[in-house]
């Protein structure tokens, strides 16, 4: 497995560990947080940034000691190649999320609702980034 995929499936891991907990928490029916209604969310959604900046500084850290020099070469077409692939498709997810949340939510949802259905598109497409990257270089494996 290359360096650049162990990095796709550590981002993966990532933000699985902590968005999925964040997302099932968010669905809940919403609760009145006293004494103040927006700290909560806020602060969960903080929380849940923290330890996925915590997972991947550990991560990268046991990835960058435990990989070779040579793994970790300059990136070459191949790479870029990928790289290009997977933000494209990630581009397109973000786009018709963001174009759901900004203008077709506002005439049905409030507040945390679109706040979250924002955070909810911008990880799927970075999970559709990484999930392209990781396909793309298990399909290079494999032939």
């Amino acid at each position: 497995m290359s360096y650049r995929e162990k990095i796709a499936w550590l981002s993966l891991a990532a933000m699985a560990v902590a968005y999925g907990p964040y997302f099932v928490l968010a669905t809940r029916s919403p609760r009145p947080w006293e004494p103040f209604p927006h700290l909560h969310p806020l602060g969960l959604f903080a929380v849940v940034s923290i330890v996925r900046m915590l997972i991947l500084g550990a991560g990268y850290l046991y990835l960058r000691l435990g990989s070779p020099r040579e793994e970790r070469s300059a990136r070459d077409e191949r790479d870029r190649a990928i790289e290009q692939r997977s933000l494209n498709a990630a581009y397109y997810v973000l786009i018709a999320g963001m174009i759901l949340v900004g203008c077709i939510m506002p005439f049905s949802s409030t507040g945390w609702t679109i706040a979250n259905a924002a955070i909810f598109w911008i990880v799927a497409a970075e999970v559709v980034h990484y999930g392209v990257v990781v396909a793309s270089y298990r399909v290079q494996a494999s032939v």
